[in-house]
C-alpha cells in the first residue's frame, strides 16, 4: 500500500443524496490519485436497525453502481462490502477489550439514536463506533474525510489506537480526519435547519443523485427559505444560506463569488432556478452510467468481490499482529 491511505464508508441504505455527493463522493472521486483509496459500503453497520434482507442485499448493490457511475474508478481505488472482510468484526472484538464504556458513552451520535430507539436500543448501536474504528485501523488508514459531526468518531479511533501502542507495542497507524471545506454539511431542503439525510421522510426533503430532471426542479423550488430578499450567507437564514452552500458546492465558488454572482436575482426564485439547472446538468452524466451499468449488476458484483479478495490479506495481517500483541491465538 501507497503512505498515504484513505478510508471512507457509507452505508447502502436509502438514496444516494446531494448531501453524500458534494460532502463525500466528489471528493473520493477527485482524489484517486492521490493515495490508496478504499471505499467501504458498511452493510454491518446498518443491520444496527432492522433491515429487510432481499432489500438491503439489493440497495447494497445499486449504491455500489452510483458509486461506480460518480466516478470511482475499480482500477484506481478499491471499493467492497464490509461484511465480505470477516477481520472487521473480528478487530472490534479486540477493540472492545481495550475501549471503556464511559468512551461509548460520551459518543454524540450514539445519545440521539438511542433516544429514537427508546427502550429497543441495540448493543450494535452502543458499540458501532468501535466497529467503525475497526473499519479504519485494519488498513493502516491515514486519512479519514468525514462530515463535522463524524470528527468524534476519528477522535475516538485515535484514542484507542494509542492506547493499544503505549500498552501492547506499536500496532496502529493513528489516522487524521479531513474535512471538506465546500459542501461538508448540506441541510434538509425542507428544513435547513437539519442535516440531509438519506432516512428523512418527506418527498421534498433532498435531492437525490438518481432524480430525474423533473424531480430535481420541483425538490429545489420547493426548498424553505427566509424572510427577506438579499441573497446572503447569514446563520439567521439559515435557508438561503443552505442554497448558496450547495451552489458552491456545485461550482466551486468561494462565498464572495456566490453573493456577487446572485447579487443583482431578482428574488429567491431566481437563485432556486439556476441551482436546479445546475443540479440536472451536474447529475445528469451520473444518472446516465448509472442507467448503462444496471445493464449487467453480475459486473459490479464482480468487482466489489475482486476488491474484497484484494483487501483481505492486508485485513487479516493487522488482526493477527493485533492478537499476536495481546497473546492471542496458538
Amino acid at each position: 500500500m501507497r503512505s498515504k491511505v484513505i478510508f471512507s464508508g457509507i452505508q447502502p441504505t436509502g438514496a444516494i443524496h446531494i448531501g453524500n455527493f458534494f460532502g463525500a463522493i466528489k471528493q473520493w472521486v477527485a482524489g484517486q490519485d492521490e493515495a490508496e483509496n478504499i471505499f467501504c459500503l458498511v452493510d454491518m453497520h446498518a443491520l444496527t436497525v432492522p433491515q429487510e434482507p432481499a432489500a438491503l442485499r439489493a440497495q447494497i448493490v445499486e449504491t455500489a453502481t452510483v458509486l461506480l457511475a460518480a466516478g470511482i474508478d475499480p482500477q484506481k481505488s478499491r471499493l467492497y462490502v464490509q461484511s465480505d472482510v470477516r477481520e472487521h468484526g473480528e478487530l472490534t472484538w479486540y477493540l472492545s477489550c481495550v475501549g471503556s464504556m464511559g468512551q461509548l458513552n460520551r459518543m454524540t451520535q450514539f445519545k440521539e439514536k438511542s433516544e429514537q430507539q427508546k427502550g429497543e436500543v441495540r448493543v450494535g448501536l452502543f458499540i458501532y463506533p468501535l466497529l467503525m474504528a475497526s473499519d479504519i485501523l485494519l488498513y493502516r488508514t491515514t486519512h479519514v474525510p468525514v462530515g463535522e459531526d463524524q470528527k468524534q468518531h476519528i477522535e475516538l479511533t485515535r484514542d484507542l489506537a494509542q492506547r493499544f501502542n503505549a500498552t501492547y507495542g506499536e500496532t496502529f497507524v493513528l489516522p487524521e480526519a479531513t474535512v471538506p471545506a465546500a459542501g461538508a454539511r448540506i441541510m434538509g431542503l425542507d428544513d435547513p435547519t437539519k442535516k440531509m439525510s438519506k432516512s428523512a421522510p418527506g418527498s421534498y426533503h433532498a435531492v437525490r443523485v438518481l432524480d430525474t430532471p423533473d424531480q430535481i426542479r420541483k425538490t429545489v423550488m420547493s426548498a424553505q427559505t427566509d424572510s427577506g430578499r438579499d441573497i446572503k450567507l447569514d446563520p439567521q437564514r439559515p435557508g438561503v444560506s443552505n442554497l448558496l452552500g450547495i451552489y458552491m458546492a456545485a461550482t466551486g465558488q468561494t462565498p464572495a463569488q456566490a453573493e456577487a454572482h446572485f447579487a443583482n436575482a431578482r428574488g429567491y426564485g431566481d437563485l432556486k432556478k439556476e441551482i436546479a439547472e445546475l443540479l440536472v446538468e451536474t447529475l445528469r452524466p451520473i444518472r446516465e452510467r448509472y442507467e448503462d451499468l444496471s445493464r449487467d449488476p453480475s459486473v459490479v458484483r464482480e468487482i466489489l468481490q475482486r476488491c474484497a479478495d484484494e483487501l483481505r490479506p492486508t485485513a487479516r495481517a493487522t488482526t493477527d499482529a493485533v492478537k499476536r500483541a495481546m497473546g492471542a491465538g496458538s
